[in-house]
């Protein structure tokens, strides 16, 4: 058991540090290439956070562990809102102004309900995965023709672009590029051994353990952002990372076991779970759309997000 921790809190660790070293080499490398800074902030930097989640669903995939991968990006899209929301809520109220948000979160419900349809049936199959992963670049190639033919400059472009290191030696990026590169899949198999060992000895199911321990740890690249969001004044960045992270999660990361290992899904993923990332992405929507002039997240909302997250996971290891 303790070598089960052990291994899971290291390839934690490793998982965080090799995620943002490779965000860093990326987009330094890309700055040097003569990539417009919108251009990179609106796809490396604003994808980062979520290479954790890929690469613990790739390879519990390819392990078998479908259930786990599904439960990681399910689990991590519900922490995001509740956890990591409610977190940097509590630090004070949020404003949001960006046009950006306003448009990305229909599309997250959108992205969410098709994920919905797809897994009604307990089955996700290859054609899914393909259709989640086509839809991805779609967006992705929405956004960003939108970004660069908009003369309005957008706040949270401007917030995203300030998060890009200059002045990298080419070298240097290539470095941590590579370093992010190897280091990443070694931490995710870590992550993923430990996770299993702790699940059997708890006699917790694939889907539980993906849910609960490594859905929050993969959403510590998330919390690092939007508190230093919020710290820094970017409270557009600070949301735009959730929505952004929620987005890729239920497009590009869900495909994944849907392309590696299709196959049948835990009955409890396409029904309490499904349903609680989407009154949780709803809820969101709620509180960003309609929330007045104002747009604000305030310490209360912060609370209530919070209490949210602990009766959630209160109910998944009663259940």
């Amino acid at each position: 058991m303790l070598f089960n921790i052990f291994l899971l809190v290291a390839g934690l660790g490793a998982l965080v540090w090799s995620a943002d070293k490779f965000v860093y080499g990326a987009a330094a490398f890309a700055r040097n290439l003569g990539l417009p800074p919108m251009l990179i902030g609106l796809t490396i930097v604003a994808m980062g956070s979520s290479a954790p989640e890929m690469f613990v669903a790739a390879t519990a995939s390819m392990e078998g562990m479908t259930d786990t991968a599904i439960g990681n990006v399910l689990g991590s899209n519900i922490a995001n809102v509740t956890l990591i929301l409610g977190i940097t809520a509590l630090l004070g109220a949020i404003s949001v102004s960006s046009q950006t948000l306003r448009r990305e979160i229909p599309l997250m419900l959108a992205a969410t309900a098709i994920v919905g349809y797809f897994l009604h049936d307990g089955f996700l199959t290859r054609i899914e995965g393909v259709s989640l992963m086509v839809l991805f670049f779609a967006l992705m190639g929405y956004l960003i023709w939108h970004a660069l033919t908009n003369k309005n400059r957008d706040a949270l472009a401007i917030d995203a672009e300030s998060e890009i290191p200059a002045d990298v030696p080419t070298k240097k990026a290539i470095f941590w590029l590579i370093i992010g590169m190897v280091l990443l899949p070694l931490s995710a198999d870590w992550m993923v051994q430990g996770a299993v060992g702790i699940a059997k000895a708890y006699h917790l199911s694939d889907l539980v353990i993906g849910l609960t321990i490594i859905a929050v740890g993969t959403s510590l690249p998330e919390l690092a952002a939007c508190v230093a969001g919020v710290l820094k004044k970017e409270d557009d960045l600070a949301i735009g990372n959730i929505v952004g992270s929620n987005l890729f999660n239920i497009l590009a990361v869900l495909a994944l076991p849907g392309l590696i290992a299709p196959g049948e899904v835990d009955a409890a993923a396409s029904t309490r779970d499904f349903y609680m990332v989407l009154a949780t992405s709803s809820a969101l929507a709620i509180l960003i759309l309609l929330t007045g002039r104002a747009r604000q997240l305030k310490p209360w909302h912060g609370i209530v997000l919070l209490i949210t997250f602990v009766a959630y996971q209160a109910l998944l290891f009663l259940s």
